[in-house]
């Protein structure tokens, strides 16, 4: 083990190592430059210090209450174990554990703390504060209760949102004589709030000024979340508070709060209130608050003693809501309640003296029923619920839930603190947004932010494909839970295709309650503070995924009955759409599809064109040959009776079934001379752009479509691409069927390796990465042309694009889910290398140099594998006879036994 020990001071950082050969102690001295930011400036230090450290032990702590590791540094205190465990990737401890502990025991307690907890320390504000709310999101599937402390009421700086998957509601509004309809996943009553008073003064209201001192943990083993505050009064009172909170992950409707309060240097009279409000509004996004958020009609408060209870519909849904909380002090005595009921609100109070140095708790368990999910009258179903004893048993049941949670998804690395604590926080939000035992009584599917914000008003999209692959490896029934959200809404998806003129089902780019379209058809560009059109909806391929979605649960799990019942209806619905949709060029003897837009998202149509849309855009093409392929497979191999069955429920006639294959075959694609996909038809016809002329002007250019019309000008003129798009085939299929897919359209790839690598490399030329998912998705195609380096560059921003909130703000409206899906895929599926999309596994690893091994395992047809897999081994043990496939070979696997494959 060898150590780097620092002194971190405000003007400079001392730093002290051992020379491995000679074993000389080597002193040196980093000056901190004030002209440069604080990260600058560890940037660059990064870059003079040696690379072969194992840790970091910082000797001059000033904190050693909340962390063993905060020191002061530009005049601010900085915790610098965490700061350092970013850079380095390396855990890092501090000199008063490594004196009570030992070294070796010190870095073993910090590998296993830093791998299970996201923490922040030190007090927020604005976008910042609000994106580490989402990123301390608890929840359970049901529900997700946004990080922020309890203190907090919505503001600028702090909000407190909670969700409940599939309450939406419909409000309009009128902006510039324009009647704007916005359908929002609904901020329900906020039932957290908490705070205290002494001596009958004001209830407490957070305050950088008066925060003293704060830590936030989130305890991903157990899903407990805790804040820890000193708080310093003006008058000279100074309190400890902490704050715990946690979602029960089985009995779904409950969390759990508790509250303690320690005055530190004072004894009198406290009171803790608590309140739940149902005056709150849908105000987390910005550029949404010109628009009407307030859903909510508050029908009933009431009180009975220490239970509370708010009644509410949303205004245009109609969905009946019910949150009933009790409120319990374990520890206090003689506590006097009262209780305030008002028009939208319940605030309750307790009493109490405290004496200086004793600590005070108040425990509050919460409930919440809507009308989505529960039959029964929801005052009787919160008043007839069983509340916790106490917090302990919250925590307990938590806990308990959790590890089963977790022996069945966890991915374990070695080698990188950093990676680790950011693959387990990607598998919690996933968790936290849909569970298989939740999501069997709801009607939802998860939305591209989660349960987490009101980014895209909570719509669910096309990001199910990046995060339902994830799913299906560890609870299929979870992922055939979240396919019937889409069964649910076939009937609409098929209006919306008779609306626009076409046959069979388009489902909306984005869907919320009903799967009607929910896409704006005007969108305010934050550069220009101007209304846009907005074509997005025109991402027909959303049906694609959700056929791409059904075929990989079906291959993962062969579940015939899903495909008889509902699988097969969809696609062969979803693939009426796109019969309807080609037409025939009698010239070319090929079919073409136009009207629509790819995932690249900056091309709405062709430079100066009266209409928007595209033609043959070349992912929309290639999966929906993909999709006819796969629908002739069922055809062939499921029985006749559920075949006839299903083609006379989705209308499917013989013209269709001969239309599948003539077009499969036939569908247009365009290539320059140099063998350059093209990603729609006119793609090179198009002007290239000057990216370093722009990044000299705006220096982040991701959203080069904002940038380009605030000047006045289009993306439409240009060749470049918000993210991966023509070569996007390409993530979703193993790439000997993609070829295979070309072959039978009519475009054989003579020499794959080079058109792969031309493409990859043509492309990332022109991709802005204005999607999260961008870098993800090159970061696999990057491995197919073996640039490792530039795969793990993007895999890193991908990874850390939440944790660094990379997209200015973004994060603060809610965690990106399908990037965190898309991450794990990666992780196992080409890190790792186990492909789970054709008929058996596949083990071909492309394991990052940095890392030491890799611990997961999968479900793949009813059989439960383990892997471990390093740098030249793959150990993979499977509960049943079976086999994989490793580069080419078969290998055996007997019933647990491990095998180990050297390569």
């Amino acid at each position: 083990m060898k150590p780097l020990y620092l002194t971190v001071t405000d003007k400079h950082i001392r730093y002290s190592y051992e020379e491995s050969d000679d074993k000389i102690t080597v002193n040196k001295v980093y000056t901190i430059n004030s002209a440069k930011s604080l990260g600058q400036n560890l940037d660059n230090f990064k870059t003079k210090i040696p690379n072969d450290f194992d840790v970091v032990v910082i000797l001059n702590p000033i904190d050693v209450e909340l962390r063993d590791t905060i020191v002061s540094c530009g005049n601010l205190p900085i915790d610098m174990g965490l700061t350092m465990e970013n850079l380095l990737h390396i855990p890092t401890v501090g000199v008063h554990d490594v004196a009570r502990l030992g070294l070796k025991q010190a870095v073993s307690t910090e590998i296993e703390h830093a791998g299970w907890h996201l923490e922040y320390y030190g007090s927020y504000s604005g976008k910042r504060q609000y994106g580490q709310e989402s990123m301390q999101t608890i929840g359970n599937g049901y529900f997700g209760l946004r990080g922020s402390y309890v203190e907090a009421k919505a503001s600028d700086d702090y909000y407190p949102g909670t969700y409940v998957a599939g309450v939406f509601d419909q409000l309009t509004t009128n902006i510039n004589n324009r009647d704007i309809v916005n359908e929002d996943l609904v901020n329900l009553p906020n039932a957290q709030y908490m705070t205290f008073s002494i001596d009958d003064g004001d209830p407490f209201e957070l305050s950088p000024d008066v925060i003293e001192n704060v830590y936030r943990s989130l305890d991903m083993r157990t899903g407990v979340f805790t804040i820890t505050m000193i708080v310093s009064l003006p008058n000279g009172k100074k309190i400890k508070v902490i704050t715990k909170k946690v979602a029960d992950m089985k009995n779904f409707h409950n969390y759990s709060l508790q509250y303690t309060v320690q005055p530190l240097n004072f004894s009198g009279e406290m009171k803790i209130f608590s309140e739940i409000d149902g005056s709150v509004t849908n105000s987390n996004v910005e550029r949404y608050r010109d628009f009407d958020g307030k859903h909510l009609v508050v029908d009933k408060t009431q009180v009975d003693e220490d239970r509370a209870l708010l009644l509410a519909h949303t205004k245009n849904s109609n969905v009946n809501i019910a949150v009933g909380t009790r409120i319990q002090s374990p520890n206090i005595d003689d506590a006097v309640l009262n209780s305030n009921r008002f028009q939208e609100r319940i605030s309750q109070s307790l009493s109490f003296h405290v004496v200086e140095g004793r600590s005070y708790t108040v425990e509050k368990t919460v409930s919440i029923y809507t009308s989505l999910e529960t039959d029964s009258s929801l005052e009787f179903a919160v008043n007839d619920h069983a509340y916790h004893k106490n917090f302990a048993d919250a925590v307990a049941n938590s806990m308990r839930s959790w590890q089963k949670i977790w022996a069945n998804e966890d991915i374990e690395l070695t080698g990188d603190v950093t990676a680790q604590k950011l693959l387990r926080l990607n598998e919690f939000h996933a968790t936290v947004s849909a569970q298989d035992h939740v999501n069997e009584n709801l009607d939802a599917s998860v939305g591209a932010r989660g349960l987490h914000g009101e980014a895209y008003r909570g719509h669910i999209f096309w990001d199910e494909l990046f995060v339902l692959p994830y799913y299906t490896m560890h609870y299929p029934n979870l992922t055939k839970a979240l396919l019937m959200y889409r069964y649910n809404r076939l009937p609409a998806a098929k209006r919306y295709a008779e609306e626009n003129g076409y046959k069979g089902a388009m489902y909306p780019w984005q869907s919320g309650m009903y799967g009607d379209e929910q896409s704006q058809s005007m969108h305010l560009n934050p550069i220009t503070n101007s209304w846009d059109p907005d074509n997005s909806r025109k991402q027909r391929h959303v049906s694609l995924a959700i056929a791409y979605n059904i075929w990989n649960y079906y291959n993962m799990t062969l579940d015939d009955d899903f495909i008889k019942n509902y699988g097969l209806e969809m696609m062969l619905n979803i693939a009426k759409l796109w019969i309807s949709m080609a037409e025939y060029d009698p010239e070319t003897k090929t079919y073409s599809i136009s009207n629509v837009m790819g995932p690249d998202e900056f091309h709405e149509g062709y430079p100066n064109a009266k209409e928007s849309g595209l033609k043959n855009n070349a992912y929309t093409n290639i999966m929906t040959s993909w999709l006819f392929d796969k629908i002739n497979y069922l055809l062939k191999k499921e029985p006749k009776d559920v075949v006839d069955e299903n083609l006379k429920r989705a209308d499917f006639t013989d013209d269709d079934l001969h239309a599948i294959d003539i077009i499969g075959h036939d569908l247009k694609l365009e290539f320059n001379d140099q063998n350059i996909l093209g990603q729609f038809e006119g793609y090179f016809k198009l002007k290239d752009i000057d990216f370093d002329y722009y990044r000299r002007q705006y220096g982040d250019i991701s959203r080069m479509d904002r940038i380009l019309k605030s000047e006045g000008d289009s993306p439409d003129q240009y060749q470049l691409a918000k993210q991966a798009d023509a070569l996007m085939g390409l993530y979703n299929l193993r790439e000997e069927t993609f070829l295979d897919i070309m072959k039978e359209m009519g475009y054989p790839i003579s020499d794959p390796n080079k058109f792969i690598k031309d493409n990859v490399n043509y492309y990332l030329q022109r991709t802005t990465h204005g999607s999260t998912l961008s870098r993800i998705v090159y970061s696999m195609l990057a491995l197919k042309v073996n640039d490792k380096k530039l795969s793990w560059e993007l895999f890193y921003q991908a990874l850390t694009s939440d944790y660094y909130d990379i997209q200015g703000g973004t994060t603060a409206e809610g965690i990106h889910l399908g990037v965190m899906g898309a991450t794990l895929n990666v992780v196992t599926s080409y890190f790792a290398g186990v492909d789970f999309r054709g008929e058996e596994l596949t083990v071909d690893p492309n394991f990052p140099e940095s890392w030491n091994a890799l611990r997961f395992n999968l479900f793949f047809r009813g059989i439960h594998y383990y892997f471990t897999v390093t740098k030249d081994t793959v150990i993979v043990e499977a509960d049943q006879d079976t086999h994989v496939q490793f580069k080419g070979e078969q290998v055996p696997l007997n019933a647990n036994e491990s095998k180990t494959i050297n390569y």
